[in-house]
């Protein structure tokens, strides 16, 4: 999936929209202390309450939040043994091609068991299961009107699971309107956290309109935190690369060929060369494979940066030195995420500074009365909380 792909689907997570329909629902409620199911419930979708739906239907567009590589993961299926009877693929393609809601639910309740078995909590667990089918239109021509792009459409059967904590309410004093006092809030029951999911999963996959069942996303709760031990243990799937996995790889792979040091022009150059693999034109799709580096191409983008004395043998040796794999490709996107955002980091002791890619060639660091400077060349007034800064001439 890409995050065109991504960003379809979850904006279809609305009600009353007839490109996305929920069938059923199935709430699970995990204990802290215990490994066992506390309490379960399914029902179909439509038959919850209004507000409760809406509720729900924010839960899942959450869950579908975030960038790829860094919440978001196209997990891909381990394959499956003799010995394993709950493995994550079949019990989510069983459930998806289930006829009855009886026979979906008790798919989802193995993998539901899976998430107890062994696992120690924070906080009670509800965790969300739901079925239903999306519908994505086809892209029509200028002749097409929109009725006739309605009249065919790519249906994708889909499961999607959230997972989220449940908190206490806070002790506090209310007013009674029927008796007319104040008195204290005695209703403790658990609230579920339904704004801040902490993992969750869509089945299957999608890619240009087709449903790839060997694929599942997975959704971390936090930025380049994913649950490992989930996605091994109860998707048995392989492992993930984050964004700042990749982006730390490549890092200390340039290190290792050019050296700790370099100048800004040269890094400002690298971080371009990287960003124009990762365009894509106005007029252009989503590539549906992402552009991605390799020894290659990273001795491509040194010698386009300027570093002439780079060569094929020296990077390969910082690849086996850093990964231990001549073979390893990194996301260029995982390296530069968005060229246009201030995602460079210029650290100091004294401050630290946030910079685009593309500006860095306006950054020096100058040896000014034998203390070490930055030096921004700037077009325009500096200001600072409003106030605008001074110039001194204190470099001539």
């Amino acid at each position: 999936m890409n995050k065109n792909d991504i960003a379809d689907i979850r904006k279809r997570f609305k009600l009353d929209t007839d490109l996305l329909t929920i069938t059923d629902i199935y709430n699970v409620y995990i204990r802290q202390e215990s490994n066992e199911i506390f309490h379960e419930e399914s029902q179909a979708f439509a038959l919850l309450e209004r507000e409760q739906q809406e509720l729900f239907m924010t839960n899942f567009k959450k869950v579908l939040g975030g960038k790829l590589g860094v919440k978001l993961f196209e997990v891909k299926f381990e394959r499956q043994t003799e010995e394993q009877t709950d493995h994550a693929q079949q019990l989510l393609y069983e459930g998806l091609q289930a006829e009855e809601a009886d026979q979906w639910r008790d798919e989802m309740q193995h993998l539901a068991l899976k998430m107890v078995q062994d696992v120690q909590y924070e906080k009670d667990l509800v965790v969300t299961f739901i079925r239903g089918n999306y519908f994505k239109k086809t892209k029509r021509s200028s002749e097409e009107s929109e009725i006739d792009a309605r009249d065919e459409v790519f249906t994708t059967p889909f499961i999607l699971c959230s997972m989220n904590q449940t908190d206490l309410p806070k002790r506090s004093i209310v007013f009674d309107f029927i008796e007319r006092e104040f008195k204290s809030n005695t209703m403790l029951d658990p609230i579920i956290n339904l704004t801040s999911p902490i993992g969750g999963f869509l089945f299957p996959c999608f890619t240009d309109n087709a449903a790839d069942v060997n694929h599942v996303l997975y959704a971390a709760g936090k930025a380049n935190k994913p649950d490992y031990q989930f996605i091994e243990n109860i998707l048995n799937g392989e492992e993930v690369v984050t964004a700042a996995d990749d982006k730390a790889v490549f890092e200390e792979i340039v290190k290792q060929v050019v050296g700790g040091e370099v100048d800004t022009e040269t890094l400002g150059n690298v971080y371009e060369a990287i960003y124009r693999l990762t365009e894509v034109e106005e007029d252009e799709e989503e590539p549906e494979e992402p552009p991605v580096i390799d020894k290659f191409q990273v001795e491509r983008v040194l010698k386009m940066s300027g570093v002439d004395y780079v060569d094929a043998k020296a990077v390969e040796a910082a690849f086996e030195t850093v990964v231990d794999d001549t073979t390893y490709e990194m996301k260029a996107s995982h390296i530069v995420p968005s060229y246009t955002s201030k995602s460079i980091k210029i650290e100091t002791k004294v401050a630290n500074i946030s910079i685009s890619p593309q500006d860095l060639k306006y950054v020096k660091q100058v040896n000014y009365d034998g203390k070490q400077c930055i030096l921004i060349e700037v077009e325009e007034d500096t200001i600072i909380e409003g106030f605008k800064v001074i110039s001194e001439d204190l470099l001539t």
